[in-house]
């Protein structure tokens, strides 16, 4: 019983101690952190497939060249021994227009991977071959979708 007391005041100490000094998590980060700067970007939002080793970053704009925030970008993939693997991702951009996608196979069933961004009534297309370029980035700028002639 007096064992169980002495490692129960033992901790105690170590906890203070580890306290006082700023090596519990979370009291280092509010010790040291700076402060956080007024135009600070936001982080680029990041999809992870699981599926390989390749990513591709993309940034979208609108027609006027500015960043597309909110949009949204969609991509369907077949993979593996006759492309029976199938993975559907999408995401959104930040304020920057700017999206990751990493974890995507580097051989598909049928290249190039078509990223399809859209916003409103705005859309676009950058095509993306792993084999070639696993580390890729690219821009697409969002258009009016034209009319099919009937």
């Amino acid at each position: 019983m007096v064992f169980f007391i002495l490692m129960i005041r033992l901790c105690c100490v170590l906890f203070c101690l580890a306290l006082a000094w700023g090596e519990l998590p979370g009291t280092a980060l509010a010790q040291t952190a700076p402060a956080a700067p007024t135009s600070a970007a936001q982080p680029v939002p990041v999809i992870d497939g699981t599926t390989g080793p390749c990513s591709l970053e993309l940034t979208i704009k609108d027609s006027d060249g500015k960043p597309a925030a909110a949009a949204t970008v969609k991509v369907h993939i077949a993979y593996g021994f006759g492309g029976f693997h199938k993975l559907d991702l999408e995401a959104g951009t930040n304020s920057d227009g700017k999206v990751r996608f990493i974890g995507l196979p580097s051989r598909v069933r049928r290249p190039p991977l078509e990223f399809h961004a859209s916003k409103g009534d705005l859309t676009g297309i950058a095509a993306y071959d792993p084999t070639t370029e696993c580390q890729g980035k690219h821009d697409i700028t969002l258009e009016k979708e034209k009319p099919e002639p009937k």
